[in-house]
């Protein structure tokens, strides 16, 4: 049974495009814009932290207006393609002042596009590839790696960059992994009740 104005609070259904949580996700992806430009022009900052800060702290807040107002198709491309364009952006915007190892960033690139085509893929053929912990995990670190580099005060601890970098290089590998995993569990279930 419903729980009494359950079904008010949802205000939007899955085809609705104008949603607050598609507004804060373009807003996002729109100043993501500077800021990766101030990350690759100015590095490590106050100015550049506190706007990475907004841009990754935001991310939850498109969330939890999803879930308050109803989760939306449009709001299911936007979000993660705003996740994978800050984090990109900002691994290679790190990359190109040194900050960053290019092989951290290829890795760190190879596995988002990887498993993106590997999600699209799946949706063609009726498998559903949902998010999963250890994926939220490993965009926190990735998030966090690169704001440890602008901020000020931690800017020239390169070791400890190192370490949040690579741990979150290898959450992403993990992560990947696991998603592939169940994936690939979840197909054969679905082949298994087929026969």
């Amino acid at each position: 049974m419903t729980a009494p104005g359950a079904r008010e609070r949802v205000r939007f259904g899955p085809g609705a495009i104008a949603t607050p949580a598609n507004l804060v996700t373009t807003a996002r992806l729109v100043l993501a814009v500077p800021t990766l430009i101030l990350i690759r022009e100015e590095g490590s900052s106050w100015l550049t932290v506190s706007l990475w800060f907004v841009l990754t702290s935001t991310d939850r807040l498109d969330g939890w207006l999803a879930r308050r107002d109803g989760a939306t198709r449009s709001g299911a491309f936007l979000d993660p393609l705003a996740d994978k364009f800050l984090v990109l952006g900002g691994f290679f915007a790190l990359g190109l002042t040194g900050d960053f190892s290019w092989a951290a960033v290829t890795i760190v690139t190879v596995r988002e596009v990887m498993i993106s085509v590997y999600r699209s893929f799946s949706a063609r053929r009726g498998i559903s590839v949902p998010a999963r912990s250890l994926g939220k995990w490993k965009a926190f670190l990735q998030f966090l790696a690169v704001g440890v580099v602008l901020f000020p005060p931690a800017h020239e601890w390169a070791t400890f960059h190192d370490v949040v970098l690579w741990s979150a290089v290898g959450l992403s590998v993990i992560s990947a992994l696991d998603i592939l995993v169940a994936s690939h569990r979840q197909h054969r279930r679905k082949e298994d009740h087929a026969v």
